[in-house]
């Protein structure tokens, strides 16, 4: 199927074909779906206007024809954004805590199959990520992840002080969140299912604006800063939270600017509810990065490869494997708890864990 001939829903026709997303100069451009067309810089969902991101097609791995469209097989259609009110639980939620692989300047979601094309990268998780990473390479192989079954990528952009590389240390807490008022209405990412969240092209006040922005970056006493603070007290560290779109088109599982296909929730006419938008009504767990890097003193000389501080962003490209992944959102999101790497909430023992003592499942 091409281009030509693919029908699109209809906010998909709109979407953002890219520029300079990781520092390079050669610009990939894509004609839009069906028409020809050249390059356009319209927003793309749950992003700000005037953002463009580097869109690559090419054919590779995944994407068997180039077209930057992975379509979901089967799609998941029928669905509507759910408006019910579960009881109220504080938390439903459970972690993903995966440390530090190694670092590349690959990037297999936005330049696929081409090594050395972006900016460096620091991995966590699937120790196998690479330029070349698709979903049946990462899929069951070797983590970092406390779970095993978590064979999914997590990468962003590396950090420096002056021309030393700074990697944060031990297992980093990746959160996995209800993002919807009705947490019993989530169901697992589809297999292959891969995002950006941010861009590294955004500005400081875009950053800000961004519907996944939390805190911001912060150190000390220091908090909701759009750059790097200028000086973290000794011994502190410099942490940073953001989260993803959490709801889901049904239909594909990249598109050209890797986010249209993904939305962030919004508020329910007259309440203040966050449901799905109803051309994304599939709810998802809400990814949340919430890093740590050990660096302090005098922050002048701290930088991300892709730029200020304010160009923070990261990816995702699921390979868990799909009973474990259902188990633990079922019991933990769906659940309404607060849950640890192995499904455990300490606030009700009485639930018991989702995986065993070596993080499997039974």
């Amino acid at each position: 199927m091409t281009l030509r001939t693919r029908r699109l829903p209809a906010l998909l026709l709109g979407t953002a074909l890219v520029a300079g997303v990781l520092g390079i100069g050669t610009i990939a451009t894509a004609a839009g779906p069906g028409d020809g067309a050249g390059p356009r810089t319209t927003a793309a969902a749950g992003d700000h206007a005037g953002h463009t991101m580097a869109v690559s097609t090419r054919a590779w791995g995944d994407d068997a024809d180039g077209d930057g469209y992975i379509p979901a097989v089967p799609p998941v259609t029928g669905v509507t954004p759910s408006t019910a009110t579960p009881p109220p639980r504080y938390f439903h939620e459970f972690q993903a805590n995966c440390a530090v692989t190694h670092t590349a300047p690959d990037d297999p979601i936005v330049y696929p199959g081409q090594p050395g094309r972006s900016h460096d990268h620091t991995f966590m998780g699937n120790r196998s990520t690479n330029a070349h990473s698709t979903t049946e390479s990462l899929h069951g192989t070797a983590t970092t992840c406390k779970a095993p079954a978590d064979a999914s990528a997590y990468w962003m952009p590396s950090l420096y002080k002056g021309e030393r590389k700074i990697l944060p240390v031990g297992p980093q807490v990746i959160y996995y969140k209800a993002g919807v008022t009705d947490y019993t209405s989530v169901r697992p990412f589809p297999k292959g299912l891969r995002f950006v969240v941010g861009n590294p092209a955004q500005s400081a006040q875009q950053f800000r604006e961004h519907r996944g922005w939390v805190e911001g970056w912060e150190c000390g006493e220091s908090f909701r800063n759009v750059d790097f603070p200028t000086n973290c007290p000794s011994g502190s560290q410099l942490n940073l939270r953001m989260q993803a779109p959490s709801c889901w088109n049904g239909q594909y599982l990249d598109t050209p600017d890797h986010r249209s296909h993904m939305a962030y929730p919004v508020i329910k006419p007259g309440t203040n509810d966050n449901v799905c938008p109803t051309s994304h009504p599939v709810a998802l767990p809400m990814v949340e990065f919430k890093m740590a890097f050990p660096v302090d003193g005098d922050m002048s000389q701290v930088r991300l490869a892709s730029g200020r501080g304010y160009s923070f962003h990261y990816d995702f490209f699921n390979a868990w494997e799909e009973r474990t992944l259902k188990a633990m959102v079922d019991h933990c999101v769906v659940g309404g708890l607060q849950c640890d790497p192995r499904g455990y909430d300490q606030s009700h023992p009485e639930r018991g864990a989702v995986l065993n003592a070596e993080y499997r499942l039974p």
